[in-house]
């Protein structure tokens, strides 16, 4: 398991964009497959969005397809999550995890409100 730290929430109006980074600490982040979840206040954890480790198998939750991106880059032991046209109901906390490990780093928050 490789410990992760996610960032790049913040305050955006309806319609605008951020992307979230999610930083692996260890050599073996690019073995891994990984995702994106989400929380929002009050709701259960949301899974939204994976990548392989080598990022040819892509895959998102009805939710947010259409409007972010996942990538990864391996020698930067880094993932992204580019998110457009951001609507309220994607205020969250968000969360990355390696495939088949459940979140455990601090999260980032994301609050969509004008």
């Amino acid at each position: 398991e490789v410990p992760l730290v996610e960032s790049g929430g913040g305050l955006v109006q309806p319609g605008g964009s951020l992307r979230l980074s999610c930083v692996a600490s260890g050599y073996l982040f690019a073995s891994f497959g990984m995702n994106w979840f989400r929380q929002a206040p009050g709701k259960g954890r949301e899974w939204i969005a994976f990548i392989s480790n080598g990022a040819v198998h892509i895959q998102y939750a009805e939710s947010v397809k259409g409007r972010v991106t996942i990538s990864r880059d391996n020698a930067k032991n880094t993932l992204y999550l580019q998110m457009n046209n951001l609507k309220p109901e994607d205020t969250g906390t968000y969360y990355c995890a390696s495939h088949g490990a459940q979140p455990k780093g601090p999260g980032t928050q994301v609050t969509v409100s004008s």
